[in-house]
């Protein structure tokens, strides 16, 4: 989820700079903890989807990116409704839906080496502390292309499993992953010493 996800196109919220961006994703962000109720959180829902059309970004692509959600939000719904009531359920769900949606549009309209140069860009000041801002980009820049790669990585071992008829086993999945994930993190880590990024 929101990664790997870039759509091409040339509307008016994938022109923009990816610094302002995040900026002003963090201001939403910052904004939608002052939606308090049902009604402030649907009108923000409402704004929010009136930005996916002005980028010109279909229900579908849309969805794929907060499908993942889904069954985090339904026992978020369940846990609010049992200590708290049915209006502070669809507050924070709401809002944590469209804080999710909002970060997933800017994945979809904005490039990742975009971000990644905006995010160096901003950490700049922050030298004078010792912090590298080319060496947190590239950290940052490799996990984000590691999540598709861990995510096919599973998708392979399901569809292997499901090939054999294999029965349903925590252990006989995560083994495999964990051996996979390990060879594709070696293989990056030679990647980097060949290109001199080992110290």
């Amino acid at each position: 989820m929101l990664t790997g996800a870039y759509v091409p196109g040339a509307s008016p919220v994938h022109r923009a700079p990816a610094g302002l961006k995040l900026a002003l994703l963090a201001l939403a962000c910052t904004a939608l903890l002052l939606a308090r109720t049902p009604l402030l959180v649907a009108g923000s829902a409402v704004i929010v989807a009136g930005l996916f059309a002005l980028a010109r970004i279909g229900p579908a692509a849309a969805w794929t990116q907060l499908r993942p959600l889904r069954w985090f939000v339904v026992v978020l719904v369940v846990v609010q409704l049992v200590i708290a009531d049915l209006s502070t359920a669809v507050t924070l769900t709401g809002r944590l839906v469209l804080a999710v949606a909002l970060a997933a549009l800017v994945t979809l309209t904005t490039r990742t080496t975009d971000l990644m140069a905006a995010l160096e860009r901003a950490l700049r000041p922050l030298r004078r502390v010792g912090v590298d801002p080319a060496r947190v980009s590239l950290t940052m820049s490799l996990a984000l292309r590691s999540v598709p790669v861990v995510a096919a990585i599973a998708g392979r071992l399901r569809e292997a499993r499901w090939a054999r008829g294999g029965r349903r086993s925590a252990r006989a999945f995560a083994v495999p992953l964990v051996v996979g994930v390990l060879r594709h993190a070696d293989a990056m880590g030679e990647a980097l010493r060949a290109r001199g990024l080992d110290d």
